[in-house]
């Protein structure tokens, strides 16, 4: 296990290195795009344009020599656009498939929160499912299949918000923000006679993800790590400051992600550390502030913040 445990590393280690390459300055939301990945689940990323969300999918997708759409989402979006359609074929008297683009294993779906309901209901149910349904028949999707949604939190005319029922379908939501100085200094030297996508190698490929997904479910879960998470799951339904709290499928994403951060740290085992490590980006988006708090400005993440601080830590492995 350890010989393994040190190859994952490694292999990491060099995506990492390639999309950097390409993304400067953003180096967790990198990794934590990375740790969603080989926890089996998808992102959400709330932020405004031009800030690299696109070129943090196209530095993902070439690092990892994976198939990738994009769809810029907008008001005329079908279902059928996402998911695919049959179409009769005259010379052989049968219904061929057309396959829509979530078809491939990296798909960027952009400004989601400016399609119609419809639509994004086709496109978090083919998340749910990991496959399409088409006149009776199912498809199975590419493995790996990630999804990065992309919203734009300014401006909201001729947006549909996605309820509360399908952020819960996103693992983690992450916000990228602007770069800092230097950073933005080095993005523009980068790019003054070439694009830095183009310096980005193929360091993996589709099945060494999938094998590092497996890597990752076999990551050591103490009954005391389980606790940890469960009474933090708790302790949000019980906050007088929330109206909803952490639901079931929260948990499990905690705990996915933070099998994903134990094996990124080099360990088979899981300590409170690496739930810790992933546990705002997990939970934000899931939790909903109650009318006194937000009456009394008070944050989610102030919340998270006093949930944390109440539920006591328990102590595995490296942490004595």
């Amino acid at each position: 296990m350890e010989e393994q445990i040190q190859s994952a590393i490694t292999q990491t280690k060099q995506i990492i290195r390639e999309v950097k390459k390409a993304v400067v300055g953003k180096d967790e939301t990198v990794i934590k795009v990375l740790l969603a990945m080989l926890a089996g689940g998808h992102i959400l990323i709330e932020d405004i344009p031009g800030v690299g969300k696109t070129t943090l999918a196209l530095a993902i997708s070439k690092a990892m020599h994976l198939v990738h759409h994009r769809m810029q989402f907008t008001p005329d979006v079908m279902p059928a656009d996402v998911t695919g359609f049959t179409i009769y074929n005259k010379q052989t008297g049968s219904f061929d498939y057309k396959p829509g683009v979530v078809m491939c294993n990296l798909f960027l779906a952009d400004e989601i929160n400016r399609t119609s309901s419809k639509t994004q209901s086709a496109l978090l149910e083919v998340m749910e499912e990991g496959s399409v349904t088409i006149d009776g028949v199912t498809r199975v999707l590419p493995k790996p299949f990630l999804v990065i949604a992309t919203q734009n939190p300014i401006g909201s005319v001729g947006t549909q918000m996605l309820p509360e029922s399908q952020l819960d379908r996103f693992m983690i939501k992450l916000n990228m923000g602007y770069p800092d100085l230097q950073s933005e200094v080095d993005i523009l030297k980068a790019r003054h006679s070439e694009n830095p996508i183009d310096h980005v190698h193929q360091v993996a490929s589709a099945e060494d993800i999938v094998r590092l997904q497996r890597q990752t479910e076999q990551i050591y879960v103490d009954d005391r790590i389980y606790n940890y998470i469960a009474s933090l799951a708790q302790a949000t339904r019980q906050h007088q400051m929330l109206r909803l709290g952490i639901s079931p499928r929260g948990t499990l994403a905690l705990t996915a992600a933070a099998k994903a951060t134990a094996l990124l740290r080099g360990r088979d085992y899981v300590t409170s550390d690496d739930v810790r490590f992933m546990l705002r980006d997990v939970f934000a988006h899931r939790l909903l502030l109650s009318t006194k708090a937000r009456m009394q400005e008070i944050t989610v993440e102030q919340v998270i913040g006093d949930v944390v601080r109440q539920v006591p830590v328990p102590v595995i492995g490296d942490e004595i």
